[in-house]
């Protein structure tokens, strides 16, 4: 199998893809982001690798997801750079919808500002939560790169598949 000729499928074909101006593609990724709220979390370290389905809120430019625990956290303690992924289910060509985040993720200390600022956003009671017989770990994830894939943007006289740099460290 040639592995890097597979992956190089899409850069090579991409070159001459027709792009979104940065503000029109910045506000379609924000409708689907918004207009969902589950995605899956890749963490990993070494041979270790984890996908775990989650809830998440898109606030300030940032994933925030609430969890109890679990393998994911492995992942993250030697590995601060996931992936998430969002989409549509699938029902055919004309329809798909997805996207994969490329990012950083920190813990947020709890019963901090960030922390009770984000219970608030989410309407969530303290009280509810100090009654856990666990609190509740934060995880903020911050983009660096967006890779969106939307069959409607063929529609709109652009590439199905684009991109988007959060970072300057590789900047457009």
């Amino acid at each position: 199998m040639d592995y890097k000729k597979a992956a190089s499928y899409w850069v090579e074909k991409e070159e001459k893809a027709e792009r979104m101006d940065r503000e029109m593609l910045l506000t379609q990724i924000e409708k689907f982001i918004n207009d969902h709220n589950t995605c899956a979390l890749a963490t990993g370290c070494g041979d270790f690798v984890r996908c775990t389905p989650i809830e998440y809120e898109y606030k300030d430019e940032r994933f925030w997801l609430l969890s109890e625990g679990g393998l994911k956290f492995r992942g993250l303690d030697g590995n601060k750079n996931v992936c998430l992924a969002i989409f549509d289910s699938y029902t055919g060509f004309g329809q798909l919808g997805g996207m994969q985040i490329s990012g950083t993720a920190e813990l947020v200390e709890p019963w901090t500002d960030e922390y009770m600022n984000l219970l608030a956003f989410k309407k969530i009671p303290i009280e509810n939560l100090k009654k856990l017989p666990t609190t509740l770990y934060l995880i903020k994830v911050t983009p660096i790169r967006i890779d969106f894939l939307c069959a409607e943007f063929k529609n709109l006289g652009y590439s199905s598949r684009q991109h988007l740099y959060l970072s300057n460290i590789n900047a457009e």
